[in-house]
């Protein structure tokens, strides 16, 4: 496993290549407190953008059923499915459920960035809630990621060198997604087990897939879309930038995540 970043010297050598790596906390401090995963997911799931897929072994015509009842049955109920849920959009919940998120996460980071010499052309959270035995699909970002594992275990899993199992530019025309990883020697694998207050920086275009190790977890990824230092893109987002330039209809079509649910 490589060694976490934890100064900004640190952060700012080695946030253009993979592999992925943890992120010591004092680099990304806040005084917000998340409410409970349970009460987060009984409003989100609510919510018109919250997007879900209902997982297990179970029959098809029972996870048709709690997909149709997923946002209105007991909600202790629906953490004991296996599901995953993601929304894309928390603004929405900035003056109720989310209240301080703004201020008290997203500015000092923002902050924070830009004292460190970055530019981005978008920087916005993500929210995931999945529960035990749940995993995402396998894919990856068009963007870096700042995952902040909220409440509960996720194990973060991607590879020492992604080149070795997808190209940049494969993952740029979304060769990537699949509800599972492809074959490959686990030796080749960095797995990041997650806990409570962990953060990780997943690079761009990296592939991924995460698995939930506890009965219900939340994390939320600080997504970066263009980010840049000093005029110096990451290595393996050249490759989008030089699709982009070939195919302008289609930039950030694509910006947070070529994945299905």
């Amino acid at each position: 496993m490589t060694t976490p970043v934890t100064t900004p010297e640190e952060f700012i050598e080695r946030w253009r290549t993979p592999p992925n790596k943890r992120v010591n906390n004092a680099l990304t401090a806040t005084g917000f407190s998340f409410p409970p995963a349970l009460e987060v997911l009984d409003a989100v799931r609510q919510d018109e953008e919250a997007r879900f897929t209902i997982l297990g072994d179970e029959d098809w015509s029972v996870r048709m059923e709690r997909t149709s009842a997923f946002r209105t049955a007991p909600v202790e109920e629906v953490a004991t499915w296996t599901f995953r849920l993601v929304h894309f959009n928390l603004t929405r919940f900035y003056d109720g459920l989310l209240s301080g998120f703004q201020e008290q996460v997203m500015v000092p980071w923002r902050t924070q960035l830009s004292s460190w010499g970055f530019t981005w052309q978008r920087c916005a959270p993500l929210l995931f809630i999945s529960t035990g035995g749940a995993s995402s699909t396998y894919h990856n970002d068009n963007s870096h990621g700042l995952v902040w594992q909220v409440e509960g275990t996720k194990t973060f899993h991607s590879y020492r060198d992604p080149d070795q199992h997808l190209t940049a530019e494969a993952a740029v025309v979304g060769e990537t997604t699949a509800e599972e990883p492809p074959e490959h020697d686990p030796a080749d694998r960095e797995s990041v087990r997650m806990g409570p207050g962990d953060r990780l920086w997943s690079h761009a275009l990296t592939p991924h897939w995460v698995t939930t190790e506890s009965p219900l977890a939340m994390s939320v990824t600080l997504s970066h879309g263009g980010l840049c230092r000093e005029g110096r893109f990451a290595e393996r987002e050249l490759a989008l930038r030089a699709y982009w330039d070939q195919h302008p209809d289609e930039a950030w079509k694509l910006d947070l995540r070529n994945v299905r649910y």
